[in-house]
């Protein structure tokens, strides 16, 4: 696996923890660990899943649909339909 160069991942990082905390009001910390502990941040840290030609907002929609499916590969996102 080739990993996102780190400023990448730390830009996705930044964005998508504040909407959790924003929208789900968990501290930063219970936001930092549910979204780096996740699928969802384990495929946007691999290139070759190409999480970068999504915006903030649909990784928080991917991690969404992990959190309620088990499964970030649920999302309207990923699955092909």
């Amino acid at each position: 696996m080739k990993k996102l160069e780190p400023e990448i991942i730390d830009y996705y990082n930044s964005e998508v923890i504040q909407m959790i905390v924003e929208k789900y009001g968990y501290s930063p910390m219970e936001a930092l660990r549910a979204f780096i502990l996740s699928q969802t941040h384990e495929m946007l840290e691999d290139e070759a899943c190409g999480f970068t030609s999504f915006g903030a907002g649909a990784i928080l929609e991917i991690w969404e649909a992990e959190k309620i499916t088990g499964d970030p590969r649920n999302s309207v996102y990923i699955r092909e339909e």
